[in-house]
């Protein structure tokens, strides 16, 4: 809890001073004229700019996965809710989250509903976590709801992780590509180019080509590594609008390799998020409408407004979810059944775990598919420098021969 120094006077007008331990500084303001002390100054303890640098203001999804299960336990043991948020702010690690654990806690004890207090906090508890805690209170079933949140988020995160797993492979070769051949361009090949011309024989052209390319390099690696700089940064702007990240989205599902598998990811992602949502309790129109939200990427999302759209107007979602050209055909089959039988979060969920299986398996191909095809380039450019470099020599010997 934070630690705020106080300055006040007393009932005899003696100005006096002290420290205290409250969520905020109002908590302490109370505290003291509960004391009959009149605050005067009121300041958190080390809230200099060097201690706001030190602390600070993210929360890990992980840390909002361990709160969002630990909670629910403590519910479910039927520990009251304010007594549940105090216990786990008094043990949070992080200060920033601490912080605002027991700000959630004080809003609770004086009266806003949980998911209220939530709300306040968009950046670590987003509309999902939102509507899905206040679905669990209209309910009355907030621990099940938790529970229902702490596995969907654990499963989100287990996603995310076996893309990045997917990704992280060809990254590393490829920086390590280009930092090797910076090093052969830039300081090795002009060392071969100096002693050719002492040689001076014309070059096979294999040979002027590498030290062509060399020159080129050392004249304009500046250039080129601004330029790239200059490119990513641009990238992200323009993904930054709305016309930018409907491109770049859209390409990225027709990739040869990862397209298959981020569209294989956004069906897992909206079928998990739809599913949990409506379990909880929460209506179709706006379970559409943040599943959409969750998708991460533009051209999903932008089916699953259509597919709302048409569920407004009174048409099922199998339908639209047909026309949109973007679902495969074994979801669309599985969301009528669901449907029809009144089943249809336990089809969702189905469809979800097959769909991460599938991502599972795809990583897995792809990382053995990769790896090999990355190898065999780097072994084949840089070989083939060296090769190119050697030539020279390999003429000049056979020449004295």
């Amino acid at each position: 809890m934070p630690v705020y120094e106080w300055v006040g006077r007393n009932p005899a007008g003696e100005t006096i001073k002290g420290v205290l331990e409250a969520p905020d500084e109002r908590i302490v303001k109370i505290k003291l004229r509960r004391q009959k002390i009149t605050p005067l100054k009121v300041k958190a303890k080390g809230s200099g700019f060097l201690a706001r640098l030190s602390t600070p203001k993210k929360v890990k999804s992980k840390e909002v996965v361990v709160f969002t299960r630990q909670l629910a336990a403590m519910l479910e043991a039927g520990l009251p809710l304010v007594q549940a948020l105090d216990s786990l702010a008094n043990q949070q690690k992080n200060p920033y989250f601490k912080q605002v654990i027991f700000k959630i806690r004080q809003m609770v004890e004086e009266g806003s509903p949980f998911a209220e207090a939530l709300r306040q906090y968009p950046k670590i508890f987003d509309r999902f976590y939102y509507h899905m805690v206040d679905a669990g209170e209209a309910s009355g079933n907030l621990d099940l709801t938790l529970k229902r949140l702490a596995v969907y988020m654990e499963k989100a995160l287990a996603l995310k992780g076996k893309v990045k797993k997917a990704m992280i492979y060809p990254a590393i070769v490829l920086v390590v590509t280009v930092i090797v051949l910076s090093i052969i361009m830039i300081f090795v090949v002009p060392t071969f180019e100096k002693m050719f011309g002492e040689m001076g024989q014309a070059l096979p052209l294999p040979t002027q080509i590498v030290i062509e390319a060399s020159r080129l390099t050392k004249k304009y690696f500046l250039y080129f590594f601004g330029g790239m700089i200059a490119l990513a940064f641009l990238l992200k702007r323009y993904y930054n609008t709305e016309r930018g990240r409907l491109q770049i989205d859209a390409l990225l599902l027709k990739l040869p390799l990862f397209g298959n598998l981020f569209r294989k990811v956004a069906v897992a992602r909206f079928s998990r998020t739809l599913s949990t949502l409506i379990s909880s309790g929460v209506s179709i129109i706006d379970a559409l409408t943040i599943a959409a939200k969750t998708a991460g990427n533009t051209v999903v999302e932008k089916a699953i407004y259509q597919i709302r759209q048409s569920v407004k107007e009174g048409s099922s979602i199998a339908d639209p979810l047909a026309k949109s050209g973007i679902f495969p055909y074994m979801v669309i089959q599985m969301v009528s059944v669901g449907e029809a039988t009144g089943v249809l979060e336990k089809m969702l969920d189905k469809v979800a775990d097959f769909f991460e299986e599938e991502v599972d398996m795809t990583v897995d191909a792809l990382s053995q598919m990769i790896e090999p095809v990355m190898i065999v380039f780097l072994g084949g450019v840089i070989g083939g420098i060296i090769v190119s470099l050697y030539l020279p020599i390999f003429r000049l010997g056979s020449v004295v021969g």
